[in-house]
């Protein structure tokens, strides 16, 4: 049986949805685009590398919009004051990478040296951004940087995630579980 949380304390469906559809997206794209070179097979998934980071910057989009209109429920009142920065600084910087990735991408693959097909699972056909050859250069340098920084705050922010459901059992992760009432 589910535990039940008041509704305040929980976060709405529509965030939970955005959440889970993201991470699972993210976690994709993270195995496709740190993988690729050291593992040759996942070159064939470039194509949804590319088209997964487009949906992601997308439903950031979104889910940006949302947050803003829909304020998500206070961080519990046990939580000490560093505990609620870092909380705060981690969600700041993944939000602001899940932007950044994938139009540092987006920008690497818009260089006339490299261009590459760019399609939205082949299904509509992307502009390519208008950058020049040393733009699409350095774009290709952050976005390589940006997915090992994107690794570390996922890995942060699931240990700690499970930190407080496995060791404080207090009911965070829940506030964010599908169907945890």
């Amino acid at each position: 049986m589910a535990t039940r949380y008041p509704a305040t304390t929980r976060y709405s469906q529509v965030a939970i949805a955005f959440h889970w559809t993201i991470a699972a997206l993210v976690v994709f794209n993270i195995a496709v685009g740190l993988g690729h070179d050291p593992i040759p097979a996942l070159r064939a998934l470039m194509p949804a590398h590319k088209a997964v980071g487009i949906t992601v910057l997308a439903l950031t989009v979104l889910r940006v919009a949302w947050r803003l209109a829909h304020r998500p429920p206070p961080l519990p009142a046990h939580l000490p004051s560093w505990e609620r920065g870092a909380a705060h600084a981690t969600h700041a910087t993944l939000y602001l990478l899940l932007l950044l990735l994938p139009l540092s991408g987006w920008a690497m693959v818009s260089g006339p040296q490299g261009r590459r097909p760019l399609t939205w699972f082949g299904a509509a056909d992307l502009p390519y951004l208008p950058v020049t050859s040393p733009t699409a250069e350095r774009a290709a340098a952050l976005h390589g940087l940006f997915g090992w920084v994107m690794l570390a705050l996922v890995l942060l922010h699931v240990g700690a995630a499970l930190r407080h459901h496995l060791l404080l059992r207090d009911g965070v992760l829940a506030r964010m579980l599908p169907g945890a009432r």
